[in-house]
């Protein structure tokens, strides 16, 4: 199984997980890291609303306490059918996504059937503002 199977299946199983009581929208998130960890995390809703983590934040948190802190490839999972159905990272988790993550990083949009499509982090947040702006 190659590294992007591994985390599809990864992603796929921890969406079959989400806590999403009130959107009924499940999303899966697997991040791999310059070490080659994989962290597999999903979105967790709450009742009151803007409380909610994304799967793609989870999966950066469990990322950084675990002590990596480069992301070289991510996959996010949602539903939707086909093109019109593409589960892209909102934006905040771009923006979280851009801390770590380099704009040439692999970002692979998923449904539970597998790979949609597949774009860059400077596709999806181009012109971007990260660490280097602020002289790091």
């Amino acid at each position: 199984m190659s590294d992007l199977d591994a985390m599809i299946a990864a992603a796929r199983e921890v969406m079959g997980r989400a806590y999403a009581p009130y959107s009924r929208f499940q999303v899966g998130a697997c991040l791999r890291s310059e070490s080659g960890q994989i962290y597999a995390a999903c979105n967790v809703e709450n009742a009151a609303y803007p409380q909610g983590q994304c799967a793609e934040a989870s999966a950066i948190g469990m990322m950084v306490a675990a002590g990596d802190r480069r992301i070289a490839e991510v996959v996010v999972m949602g539903g939707g059918e086909g093109d019109g159905g593409l589960c892209t990272p909102c934006g905040g988790c771009r923006q979280r996504l851009r801390e770590f993550a380099a704009p040439d990083t692999r970002i692979h949009v998923c449904g539970p059937e597998g790979l949609r499509r597949s774009f860059t982090l400077d596709e999806l947040l181009p012109a971007s503002f990260g660490p280097e702006n602020l002289g790091f």
